[in-house]
């Protein structure tokens, strides 16, 4: 009985001794015998049975001599029948399971990745039909695709090189492999009446032939297959009242889609001179950023006239995105070959489209702040995400820290987000996001509430956070001069400008009266005081052929702020002209149409896309609510801490965060030219970040911090006339080194940063260059506030270039290490465009607070 009580379960025994106190004596039970062994040997003697018929055939085979291959000939002969009647059963299975549910016997036996679209979205439909009548008219697209290989594509890559001026297509087969349609959506909500949205899921694999020949260098290449998945957008628009009831046809990819090139004899190929600077990679991400929105095929069907919106596309906003910050990510340096586990130097890369954002690297930091903020245009909203990596910064291979994906149909719809996203396939870590979606308004009501939110209405810097956006469509030009040969005409370009940022067009061969049919957009600070300038220069010669200025404050008076003329080119022909069509829009962060207890419940995050099939497939929809941090306050602006706020401002590079992308919106396919190989934003240096408006000129916390300074020095007294000090500076440009030089001689009358004084020294940019490698610094001089620097500093870039452009003087105080005593001591911005810039000067600025109208003190 003792070993029963002892088997009884915690707690039940304190229970079950009253009971059996108060319980009567009961008669003892006598116990049955246990059995001292049981033994199976029904089971014993199979497995003797199964043993002697396998030994006994070897000791048969040993007690008569014969071959061991006898066993092994048996052995194999079971084998293939035992797996054969597997097989059949095996078979058997799967179709008995297909009869019950056929849709989880497919998903069963076929990879995820493998699958249509149409199995993993409800909202995507088969198209056979589709694919059936694509099949019937194979023969005859092929037919119109080699048309446009030789009579528009070769003629333009003959133009765009004077290497190139030999280029044939001697072969052009793009094989009898038709393309396939995956899976088709049709947009029905948040869509304009007068359009129809398609999403085509479109899957081609062929085996084509596309040889070509540069006889000059006697250079052959071509193309073996070629195979290119993804999502195609088709949008029918206008809608019209008349046959055929649709205006025009455009198609574009909403993301980069996967394309995978077979080359023959890329190697003599890429030995061509224009052609030497590229690789295998940088070509791909041409081809493929080139069929991606902004870039658009528009196909019209009806007059010039009734299409003529689509040559002036309209963004349908502006995401303006607040890089913030991350929180707990994974440590991924390792050091002792994996002992020790170390942290990360994490860095992001933001997508929206091709237009692709880098943020700088925070070292050895899991939870960075990056406190960075960028810009971007957004045409299709339907659809298209704003798409964020994180990796760790490596010598070799960078780390994958985690991803994003957020739908900006529901960033509209919220207008404002200030939220926790945790990151996809990873085990751990957030990412602290602030987006704004900015709406394009065609009335200047808006423009001082506007100006007064980014504060631009006091500050007279070009940079910063944009007020506006400027739409450019650069039709033509006529009665262009013939530059510096006479009887000969020019290779006409058009440069571009607002601010400090530029532009510039396709090239036009050969001709005085140009047509380029281009788009540009620019991100505008203040419109009440900025110029658009227009400069067409002929490409061979390099001179210029005309220019124009437009003070963007007359479109503020322009009906819908549009002005749609020929504008006169000064410094040209007598009837010289360019034919432009110019838009403003005010940016204006609008308040959702909401009850104010409305909490928003849509799935603003979506699954991002795996990194394994990145391209083609997407994870299971499983959704994630992001959480706000109720520990950490969000901030009101990007940058938060004030104590680091120099030094991250002066690692941010900024004056425009707008990525470089091809520009010819609306055109067809015919203007994809070689220019564009200096274009695609996804082959730039990957570690050289993306400039950010989060600098010391757009945010004005440095700025602030300053005026604060001085209103405590002031305390009642009146400050002279250069409060924050002076520097000297001699500037000139060398035409035989072609190089600015900038000598840096001293400061005098610097603020004291702390009891001891400061510990200044200078920074400078040759704006609109931003980037680490532009940036030119004095050593420091300790505790001084009139140090002597006495070096000179130069920048590659001739004099033309250098006329307009900006040099960027900041003076700061370096303090120590972690120290809190690092800041702005003043600025300068000097505009190089004069004529005195060959000779040279040496002249004592005033130093201010934004660097803004500098006064040469003697």
């Amino acid at each position: 009985m003792s070993g029963a009580a002892a088997k009884q379960p915690p707690g039940a025994g304190s229970a079950a001794e009253p009971a059996a106190e108060n319980a009567p004596a009961a008669d003892p039970v006598p116990e049955s015998p246990q059995p001292l062994l049981s033994v199976d040997v029904t089971g014993l003697v199979s497995q003797f049975a199964r043993s002697f018929v396998l030994i006994f055939p070897v000791y048969v085979l040993g007690y008569l001599g014969l071959s061991f291959s006898w066993v092994l000939i048996a052995l194999c002969g079971l084998f293939w029948i035992r797996r054969h009647r597997g097989g059949k059963s095996s078979r058997l299975g799967r179709a008995l399971a297909f009869l019950e549910d056929e849709e989880e016997a497919v998903r069963l036996s076929v990879s995820s990745a493998d699958l249509p679209a149409w199995v993993h979205f409800p909202d995507t439909e088969r198209a056979e039909w589709l694919n059936k009548t694509v099949k019937q008219m194979w023969p005859f697209i092929c037919q119109f695709i080699e048309k446009l290989f030789r009579e528009t594509i070769e003629p333009a890559v003959r133009g765009a090189n004077n290497h190139l001026s030999t280029f044939s297509f001697t072969k052009i087969d793009i094989g009898h492999q038709p393309l396939r349609i995956n899976g088709v959506k049709v947009y029905t909500e948040n869509v304009d009446k007068r359009q129809i949205i398609l999403d085509l899921q479109i899957s081609f694999v062929g085996n084509c032939e596309i040889d070509l020949e540069i006889k000059r260098y006697f250079c052959r290449a071509g193309v073996k297959s070629i195979q290119i998945h993804g999502t195609m957008r088709v949008i029918l628009e206008p809608l019209i009242g008349d046959m055929p009831l649709i205006g025009a046809l455009s198609l574009f990819f909403l993301r980069k889609p996967l394309l995978e090139i077979n080359w023959t004899g890329l190697t003599n190929l890429l030995d061509v001179p224009g052609l030497n600077g590229l690789s295998d990679t940088i070509i791909l991400d041409i081809i493929s950023n080139y069929l991606v929105l902004p870039n658009r095929i528009t196909v019209p069907l009806v007059s010039e006239v009734q299409i003529a919106q689509l040559r002036f596309p309209i963004p349908k906003g502006v995401l303006r995105i607040h890089f913030i910050e991350a929180q707990d990510l994974e440590g991924k340096d390792t050091y002792l070959k994996g002992i020790v586990k170390g942290k990360s130097d994490p860095y992001g890369i933001l997508r929206v489209g091709n237009q692709i954002f880098q943020s700088k690297v925070i070292k050895e930091n899991l939870n960075p702040k990056w406190n960075e903020v960028y810009e971007a245009l957004v045409y299709e909203h339907p659809g298209q995400e704003l798409e964020i990596e994180l990796f760790d910064e490596d010598p070799d291979k960078d780390d994958f820290l985690g991803s994003l994906m957020i739908d900006l149909i529901e960033v509209e719809k919220e207008r404002l987000l200030d939220e926790w996203f945790t990151l996809d396939e990873v085990s751990k870590g957030k990412l602290h996001l602030k987006l704004e979606w900015l709406t394009l308004m065609p009335t200047a009501d808006n423009l001082d509430k506007v100006l007064t939110s980014i504060r631009a209405d006091k500050d007279q810097a070009n940079d910063g956070l944009s007020s506006a956006l400027l739409i450019l469509y650069l039709d033509s030009a006529r009665n262009l001069p013939s530059g510096k040969k006479m009887n000969s005409n020019p290779n006409p370009l058009v440069l571009l400008s607002v601010g400090h940022k530029a532009q510039e067009s396709k090239i036009r061969y050969k001709t005085n009266e140009p047509v380029w049919e281009e788009n540009f957009t620019f991100f505008v600070h203040n419109p009440k005081r900025q110029d658009l300038e227009v400069e067409v220069r002929d490409e061979q010669h390099q001179c210029s052929l005309g220019n124009f200025k437009l003070p963007l404050s007359q479109l503020l008076e322009s009906e819908d702020l549009t002005m749609h003329q020929r504008f006169q080119l000064s410094n040209s022909g007598p009837n010289s002209t360019i034919n432009m069509k110019i838009a403003l829009r005010v940016l204006s962060l609008e308040k959702p149409t909401r009850s104010p207890d409305h909490q928003h419940s849509a799935q603003v995050k979506r699954p991002s896309v795996s990194k394994d099939a990145r391209k083609s497939s997407f994870k299971p929809q499983v959704p994630v609510s992001p959480t706000s941090d109720p520990n950490k306050p969000a901030p009101a602006s990007p940058v938060t801490d004030s104590d680091k706020k120099t030094d991250a401002a002066d690692k941010s590079q900024p004056a425009n965060a707008s990525p470089q992308w091809p520009t010819d919106l609306s055109r067809s396919s015919s203007s994809l030219q070689a220019s564009n190989f200096s274009c695609s934003p996804s082959h730039l240096s990957a570690k050289e970040p993306t400039p950010s408006i989060a600098s010391d000129i757009s945010l004005p916390i440095a700025t602030q911090e300053l005026r604060q300074r001085l209103r405590q020095l002031e305390n009642g007294t009146t400050l002279g006339q250069s409060p924050l000090g002076q520097i000297q500076l001699t500037i000139r440009h060398s035409s035989q080194r072609n190089k600015l030089i900038v000598v840096v001689h001293s400061c005098r009358n610097l603020i004291a940063f702390s009891e001891e004084g400061s510990d200044p020294y200078v920074r400078m940019y040759l704006l609109p260059d931003k980037r680490r490698s532009g940036r030119r610094k004095t050593h420091v001089s300790k505790k001084t506030l009139n140090p002597v620097f006495d070096q000179m500093f130069d920048f590659s870039v001739s004099l033309p270039e250098v006329q307009r452009r900006t040099l960027d003087v900041a003076v700061k105080n370096s303090g120590g290490f972690l120290s809190k005593d690092k800041g702005l001591l003043g600025k300068l911005l000097i505009p190089l465009a004069s004529e005195e810039l060959a000779k040279g000067w040496t002249q004592w600025y005033d130093l201010t607070e934004d660097g803004t109208r500098p006064q040469g003190a003697s």
